[in-house]
């Protein structure tokens, strides 16, 4: 049980820092007439996902997002009720975060960016904007199977996978808002009063993280049968 409440913890303060920096970032970005700009909001996200991680891995796995506990619930490496708390916990902790960011921050702005809340550009439809962020998401899952739960995986810590992060929010941000996270769009959106679009960020990241689950499930990830070649042992 003690374990469990540490788990639970650490994903609630993981994804407390993330959701905090990821969506107060936006909205200094517009209190300050767009500084630090899109480069430096994609460098704020990507570091703070990469510290979350990194500080929560030893002890919850460094989830920080229910659409990373959905693909690693696939590929059967964390339990379904386990999994359930996490994405609660996830939803909460962002929730709050960006409650605290709505109270620290200028209202002017955080109304103007609806409180850091992810949209979808205007030259985009649903679909496409589903396969943007189902295409960044399975990046990033990718990236937590092959640096963080592949047994030979390099020790990299969470910064493999905040590197991902940043080059998505690079490529996405001005087209998405590169949420890839269900927890990122949902703290913002309660807190906003801002559904617009909202399902896209549920629909495309659970769908990318199920590729990445299927991928690395079925073929990348190291069998427990000898490769063609290889001695029995």
């Amino acid at each position: 049980m003690q374990r469990i409440v540490r788990s639970i913890t650490a994903e609630f303060l993981g994804t407390f820092l993330f959701v905090f920096i990821a969506a107060g970032v936006v909205v200094v970005d517009a209190s300050r007439g767009g500084q630090p700009g899109p480069v430096g909001i994609a460098i704020a996200q990507g570091l703070a996902f990469a510290i979350a991680v990194t500080a929560t891995l030893s002890i919850s796995g460094g989830h920080i997002n229910p659409a990373v506990t959905f693909g690693l619930w696939l590929a059967k490496k964390i339990d379904g009720k386990l999994g359930a708390l996490y994405v609660l916990a996830q939803l909460l902790a962002a929730v709050l975060a960006v409650a605290c960011v709505r109270f620290l921050l200028p209202e002017v702005a955080g109304d103007i960016t609806n409180w850091g809340t992810p949209r979808v550009s205007g030259i985009l439809t649903d679909v496409q904007a589903v396969a943007i962020e189902a295409i960044l998401t399975l990046f990033l899952v990718s990236a937590v199977f092959g640096t963080i739960i592949a047994a030979d995986a390099p020790k990299v810590g969470g910064f493999g996978v905040g590197l991902v992060v940043l080059c998505n929010v690079l490529v996405g941000g001005t087209l998405t808002g590169a949420a890839m996270n269900p927890a990122r769009a949902f703290g913002p959106a309660l807190i906003a009063g801002e559904w617009q679009g909202h399902l896209i960020f549920w629909v495309g990241p659970i769908l990318g993280a199920a590729v990445a689950a299927a991928i690395w499930g079925w073929v990348l990830l190291p069998s427990k049968d000898p490769e063609p070649g290889a001695p029995e042992v």
